[in-house]
């Protein structure tokens, strides 16, 4: 099992030669193919490796991180000089001076998950400043608590695609349903019903309306809007204001089942600030006409509508209002709760939102508790490394970095989902030590102190499943391991063990009998549900066990249903369409209601005049994040070995540029090469380059070095949502384009750094 898809590997040799998609699967991902050769690529890490400047000088800051050799040692040596490391901050600074970030996907398996070894090994040394949210969710997470009391219900207990397929007249998708992102789902996934399900919905007669700059935001014959990027609050706003001043808005719904929409009627109507969010004030911000929006609205009010906002729209400066909105709207509607209509987030934004959940917890590792109360939002890890002690808002509490000395990364590549990689590369100077387990030479891996050789999950024997998926899956290793790698459960065992507590970390189990013991765990719950399960040997020589999954539902129909017996955990019980206590925090970028916020990156500011075009930095449809970059899928879509970039034939034109040609794209914040395809389904003056080309500078040694593969983020903004959610806004980013003329520097993403022998 992968993120990307249930498959079958041949091997020979021990490499991956070929995959085949599991039977079951409806619409399998071109993706799966990245993993043949992946095994024994030359980036793979061969063994243990410690940065010569700290092996010879000691733990400290060092702005040598990412262009220093390697010194190869021996797991003995290498254990012993990472306990002593440990020991040592823990002893000196305090447990909250070691960041667990492991932030990312890694692999599928309930076991052999990086950021579940890290943590558990992490919290029984002591403690660790954590990480909260997620850089794909960073506003939602802190958003939807406060309006709906719930964020993880919006994906996991979503309205069903075939409840969609069955009942829905309207769909309005706000960012589109783009299918390359429901490849993906982070427990693996054994099916992709999204193509068959939007098919389903149009041969029943359903109509969608895609709203985005990009025309393949959405599979299949749709009505597209393409509106200026950044504007989708604008457009939500105007067509509120049209269903309120034509009195289409549900009154009754809305007094019965939210909070406070009178005060937002005050600033959707002008009362407020003298500003009413007409389609003609709407008009000018979106570049959409002012009857186009009318009409959608009055069209939403005449059946059957359900609106949905992809994620990408909250990882945007102010990306707490599109969520906010959007269900607003759908609350003025009136038809949250019934089957078809009402509101949905992330469809297109992930295999997750539209399948039905299993109704019981899934093979777990039990983590523990950890003893260090700090924690940051995801997304401010330059600002904790820069800043140590520095006061900081969020989600209305006042809170202090703490001073970090030691990083501990284990799964995952912020290279791909951190902001202005220049600043980045900074911070990541400040620690005295920074610990990365990785199976290849990822840039974070090169960026470290301790590198930590881990295996992979095609070498590893474990359990997958997901909260929406009804498989359960015995993952078989497909081949042995690589060089010298080691699972990271025997590395945090022989860690632990040096530091006294080995016997709490194992609970004397071997990784088999780790997943016979959550097979066990699991079957009970299974077996209350009055299902029969056979013994784990069995279910291993099946492969996969099919668990009952619960079927046509809607979102929040039981609290349609009933308000009161299944009242939100709200203040006010009900959809907080003004919430007093974001009112109350007073923050100057996020008020009490859904808000237009005018964005700092767009193409209706003065920062265009500099840099006329709106770059999208959206998710690859090649690969998974960054992983497996060096895969045969994702290195087709590459341009000369470059990220490719997208511009409209007439922005192309106007630079003098074709097809094929590779470019500069840069601004104040740095620069990236890229290779040029041409696709007249971009709105003119938006340009689309997906993050996840592994970082390449020209100059090592140089923070702000021109990376020649094409990674986004040297260009983007380190700027939080806002100081409510503080989450990711990588999403957008003004540029300027132009040819590149000089001889192309080779591509050394891929490579190995030099790594000395004693």
């Amino acid at each position: 099992m992968a993120h990307w898809g249930m498959f079958e590997a041949e091997t020979v040799g021990g490499e991956v030669t070929a995959v085949h998609p599991f039977s079951g699967d409806a619409d399998p991902s071109p993706i799966l193919a990245n993993a043949v050769g992946s095994v024994r690529h030359r980036s793979r890490i061969a063994g243990p490796a410690v940065r010569r400047g700290w092996l010879e000088n000691g733990p400290g800051p060092s702005d040598a991180r990412g262009a220093d050799e390697f010194v190869a040692v021996g797991w003995d040596e290498l254990t012993g000089l990472l306990a002593t490391e440990l020991r040592r901050v823990v002893d000196r600074h305090g447990n909250r001076a070691i960041y667990g970030g492991s932030y990312g996907w890694s692999s599928p398996g309930r076991f052999h998950h990086a950021q579940s070894q890290v943590h558990r090994f992490l919290k029984m040394l002591g403690g660790y400043t954590r990480s909260e949210h997620s850089y794909s969710l960073g506003a939602t997470g802190v958003i939807m608590p406060r309006v709906v009391g719930t964020h993880w219900k919006m994906f996991a207990r979503s309205t069903n695609w075939d409840v969609i397929a069955r009942e829905t007249d309207l769909m309005v998708c706000f960012g589109g349903v783009p299918l390359k992102n429901t490849a993906v789902n982070d427990g693996g996934t054994s099916n992709h019903p999204t193509r068959g399900a939007l098919d389903a919905l149009r041969t029943r007669g359903g109509r969608i309306v895609s709203i985005s700059p990009l025309a393949d935001d959405l599979h299949g014959e749709a009505e597209r809007l393409a509106p200026r990027p950044g504007t989708d609050v604008a457009i939500m706003l105007a067509c509120g204001y049209v269903l309120a001043s034509e009195g289409l808005a549900d009154r009754a719904f809305l007094d019965r089942y939210t909070a406070g929409y009178d005060k937002f009627e005050d600033y959707l109507l002008g009362r407020a600030d003298g500003v009413p969010k007409t389609p003609a004030w709407a008009a000018q911000l979106s570049g959409l006409p002012a009857e186009t929006i009318a009409d959608l609205a009055r069209r939403m009010a005449k059946g059957r509508t359900l609106i949905t906002v992809t994620w990408s729209l909250q990882r945007v400066r102010h990306g707490e209002q599109a969520p906010w909105a959007g269900i607003t709207l759908a609350a003025m509607l009136g038809q949250i709760g019934l089957p078809g209509g009402g509101f949905g987030h992330g469809y297109g934004s992930m295999n997750e939102p539209g399948l039905a959940p299993v109704p019981y917890p899934l093979p777990t590792l039990f983590q523990g508790q950890n003893p260090v109360s700090d924690s940051i939002p995801v997304a401010a890890i330059s600002d904790l490394l820069l800043n140590p002690g520095q006061q900081y808002d969020f989600d209305g509490e006042h809170r202090t970095f703490p001073d970090i000395r030691l990083v501990y990364w284990a799964g995952g590549n912020p290279f791909h989902h951190h902001q202005d990689i220049g600043r980045l590369r900074r911070a990541l100077g400040r620690p005295d030590t920074i610990v990365v387990h990785d199976p290849y030479w990822t840039p974070m891996a090169k960026h470290a102190d301790i590198v930590v050789p881990s295996t992979t999950s095609l070498e590893r024997d474990d359990l997958s499943c997901t909260r929406n998926d009804p498989l359960l899956v015995a993952m078989h290793a497909a081949a042995p391991r690589f060089a010298d790698a080691r699972h990271d459960y025997d590395t945090f065992a022989a860690l632990a063990t040096r530091l006294g507590f080995g016997e709490l970390f194992t609970e004397g189990r071997t990784a088999r009998q780790w997943l016979e013991h959550m097979y066990g765990q699991w079957r009970g719950f299974v077996e209350a549900d009055g299902a029969d399960v056979p013994e784990f040997e069995e279910f291993w020589r099946r492969g996969h066990l099919r668990m009952r999954t619960e079927e046509g539902l809607t979102l929040f129909e039981d609290f349609r249903a009933d308000p009161e017996a299944n009242a939100l955990r709200t203040p006010s019980g009900r959809i907080e369409i003004f919430s007093s206590d974001i009112d109350g925090f007073g923050y100057d970028d996020c008020a009490g209601h859904p808000t237009w916020y005018e964005p700092e990156e767009w193409l209706g500011g003065e920062r265009a005049r500099e840099f006329p075009l709106h770059l999208i930095a959206n998710q690859p449809k090649t690969r998974l994040h960054s992983q497996l970059d060096h895969g045969a899928t994702s290195q087709a879509s590459k341009v000369q070995g470059r990220e490719p970039i997208r511009l409209h034939p007439d922005d192309a034109a106007e630079r003098g540029l074709a097809a094929g040609q590779v470019v500069r794209v840069f601004n104040d914040r740095g620069a990236c090469l890229a290779g040029v395809v041409l696709d007249d389904g971009l709105l003119p003056g938006v340009v689309q380059l997906s993050t996840g080309a592994w970082y390449d500078p020209l100059d090592p040694s140089d923070p702000n070095s021109l990376c020649v593969h094409g990674n986004p983020n040297v260009l983007t903004a380190d700027v939080g949502t806002s100081s409510l959610a503080r989450g990711c806004t990588g999403q957008h980013v003004l540029v300027q384009v132009e040819r590149f003329d000089g001889e192309l520097p080779p591509i050394r993403a891929y490579d190995p750094p030099v790594v000395r022998q004693r």
